[in-house]
């Protein structure tokens, strides 16, 4: 008893208020649908809208092309050869990179003015 007036005494509650204190289960269901769509909207969705882009862009390449890889070197595509492209990087200077490896394909004649 002496200790008693630091532990807060337990009183049972009834069975009509526990059960509505709970909640009702579309509340419930909402604390999980919530974070998912927040995470869809605004992080599955643009990245699934980029990644398509990005395929678009490199089905797109063809010789000629002037791009920048991912690393930033810049080149002119001299022919495409399946999943690989083979740039010219500059007068007899070519190496083979995988079409992927492509981050954007520049205006014609951007390299001539660099």
């Amino acid at each position: 008893e002496t200790m008693s007036f630091l532990i807060a005494t337990a009183h049972a509650e009834p069975a009509a208020a526990t059960a509505s204190a709970t909640g009702s289960p579309i509340a419930t269901l909402l604390w999980f649908v919530i974070p998912f769509a927040f995470m869809y909207f605004f992080l599955i969705r643009p990245q699934n809208k980029r990644a398509k882009e990005h395929r678009q862009m490199i089905d797109s390449i063809a010789a000629g092309n002037e791009v920048v890889f991912a690393n930033g070197l810049m080149g002119r595509i001299s022919r495409i050869e399946g999943d690989y492209a083979v740039i010219e990087l500059g007068k007899g200077m070519e190496v083979k990179v995988l079409r992927a490896s492509i981050t954007a394909i520049l205006p014609p004649n951007t390299l001539a003015q660099l």
